[in-house]
């Protein structure tokens, strides 16, 4: 019974792309695993961007600066 766990920063992520991003993780472990879909959970956690940080700095601080 596999269990996914898929985590992203809670930026506008649209049911349809949450939908897609289940599938996709489902039909990935069915074809290259052999895994049953009806037993295969994906979960997906959306995280503030002041709770994530990359290079030492927080989402929230990176999206403010200019590109």
């Amino acid at each position: 019974m596999p269990y996914v766990l898929i985590q992203v920063t809670d930026e506008n992520v649209s049911v349809a792309q949450k939908t897609a991003l289940i599938h996709g993780a489902t039909e990935l472990l069915v074809n290259i695993l052999n895994k049953d879909p009806a037993t295969t959970f994906v979960v997906i956690e959306e995280v503030h961007t002041d709770n994530w940080g990359v290079g030492g700095i927080p989402v929230t601080e990176l999206r403010k600066k200019p590109n």
